[in-house]
């Protein structure tokens, strides 16, 4: 298990280190970060003169070398727009893009992983097609239509919930529902397929054979091992709904991390934009590695592999 671990550690290392070298090379890739910072009408010595006291006279390799032991330290420069700390700026914004993701991906885990088992139990039931509409109608809604869909609905319409802000848990649940419904259809699938590949397997008829009952054979054995491809998935859908929360925090003003990338790239705020696009990226590496972790503890066969 250590050896597994140690491999898959390193792996993640290498894919952060990547990630930081392309993040950083979005300063350059969007033109002279000195022009941008001066503005349209400064002249020829006030753009040398910001090249100069930012460092961007200085090759690019040791510009970098810089910037990310600076990032390591937590320090991601200042913000072009804010005039505060990056870091600064995603701690007080990042709180509620966690919690909008953790409610999320638990929302799409309770509701999806039931309705996969009952669809595989019984197939091509009212159950398992019912289970089908709601997974292609996940795929086929985009998630801001779906979001102004739901405020019309349960805000204008009905009062029952604030239609925008983060105010109380109450705010909480329309976004919730959103980016928790783009996560059920993979979720689902994937749980009804591992199930009706695990049920027709040797080991079940074995079991059910020596009189075990069927709810100790339908989550003890057969749910322990088609599980273990949801929860790669669902470490890979977390990490998209932090990433990609930027449209729900949009559409329902939650001004969280999601939020103040839409600001930064709509202000071309190239420090904050750099240093989420690595946070984000470290949370999707970070939730993937666990994931390899727990799949090679509930089936030891993964380590060998």
């Amino acid at each position: 298990m250590l050896t597994f671990a140690l491999k898959r550690l390193g792996l993640a290392v290498l894919v952060a280190l990547t990630v930081s070298a392309v993040s950083f090379s979005l300063l350059y890739l969007s033109g002279d970060p000195a022009s941008a910072m001066a503005g349209e009408t400064a002249t020829s010595a006030d753009i040398e003169s910001i090249r100069t006291l930012y460092g961007f006279d200085r090759p690019f390799l040791v510009q970098y070398a810089d910037w990310l032991f600076n990032a390591l330290q937590g320090d991601f420069g200042q913000s072009y727009y804010f005039k505060l700390p990056v870091s600064q700026l995603i701690a007080d914004r990042l709180s509620i893009t966690m919690l909008l993701g953790v409610c999320g991906i638990s929302f799409a885990l309770v509701t999806a992983i039931p309705l996969g088992v009952a669809a595989a139990v019984r197939p091509n039931s009212f159950i398992d097609r019912t289970a089908l509409f709601i997974s292609v109608m996940g795929q086929a809604m985009p998630s801001f239509w779906f979001g102004l869909v739901l405020i019309v609905i349960f805000s204008i319409q009905l009062n029952w919930l604030p239609p925008s802000g983060s105010g109380g848990w109450k705010n909480f649940i329309m976004p919730t529902v959103v980016l928790g419904y783009y996560a059920m259809p993979a979720i689902m699938r994937l749980t009804r397929a591992g199930m009706l590949e695990v049920l027709n397997a040797d080991y079940i008829r074995t079991a059910r054979a020596k009189g075990a009952g069927e709810w100790r054979v339908m989550f003890k054995h057969a749910l322990r091992n088609a599980v273990v491809p949801v929860v790669s998935l669902a470490a890979v859908q977390m990490g998209f709904m932090l990433g990609g929360s930027i449209v729900v925090e949009s559409i329902f003003a939650l001004h969280g991390a999601g939020y103040l990338a839409w600001e930064s790239i709509g202000r071309n705020d190239l420090p904050t934009v750099q240093a989420l696009i690595l946070v984000f990226a470290g949370f999707y590496i970070v939730f993937t590695f666990l994931s390899d972790l727990a799949n090679a503890w509930l089936d030891p066969r993964i380590r060998v592999g």
